[in-house]
């Protein structure tokens, strides 16, 4: 019997640890989902007047309501949409009709429409303040001379278009026809804690049965 009590320790140590590091996920998750609950009500709240000095620790995903002048000009900003393909944002000047000039991600047209003529002038918007993260270590710098961007990268923006450092995501713009709203939403936060739930528990649930098959052959070279 001496032969089982370390591989038996061993054992129940290691499902022990892993069962564990499969309830710090199921807490994790709970968390998150709490987080996204949060946001997604924050995102679809009832739209607020432009704040005098947007952050991003007070206003990220804040929904806004705006009047003004929409610019001719424009960037691009390539991206993929799942089930219609590559394509790009469009990101123009916005005017508001208090005179403040800022950032307006309209958002998605098709490669093919990438020169086609777009709607410019007056524009009732609604959307949401947002502070993009889409540069990584990968991400190409920006292409400006040939109007190609790879990421939302608000200063160089805002200084291509002499406007705030403040970027509004269209959701609804009643004017303007010639691109489809990409709105803010919580698909692009990750949330892979359920995946980690299930792996933690898998390999608690596959060393168990080491283990008893391990104490088995053990108990049978005993006898």
């Amino acid at each position: 019997m001496r032969r089982l009590i370390i591989p038996l320790i061993f054992g129940l140590v290691g499902v022990a640890i892993l069962v564990s590091l499969g309830m710090w996920q199921v807490q994790r998750l709970a968390w998150k989902q709490g987080v996204l609950a949060e946001i997604e009500a924050r995102i679809y709240d009832d739209p607020e007047p432009l704040p005098d000095q947007p952050n991003v620790q007070d206003h990220r995903y804040q929904p806004v309501a705006l009047r003004g002048t929409l610019g001719a000009r424009e960037a691009r900003v390539l991206v993929s949409v799942k089930s219609v393909g590559p394509g790009y944002r469009i990101i123009s000047p916005f005017e508001t009709e208090d005179g403040r000039r800022i950032l307006l991600d309209r958002g998605f047209v098709r490669a093919a429409q990438k020169d086609a003529p777009r709607y410019s002038g007056p524009l009732s918007v609604s959307g949401n303040l947002h502070w993009p993260d889409d540069r990584n270590s990968s991400t190409p710098e920006n292409d400006v001379e040939d109007n190609t961007w790879f990421a939302r990268d608000i200063d160089q923006l805002a200084e291509r278009f002499d406007t705030e450092d403040v970027l509004v995501v269209a959701r609804e713009a009643s004017e303007d026809t010639s691109v489809t709203p990409l709105p803010v939403d919580t698909a692009g936060i990750p949330n892979d804690h359920l995946q980690y739930v299930v792996t933690w528990f898998g390999l608690a649930a596959v060393w168990f049965a080491m283990s008893c098959y391990l104490l088995w052959r053990l108990a049978r070279k005993e006898t």
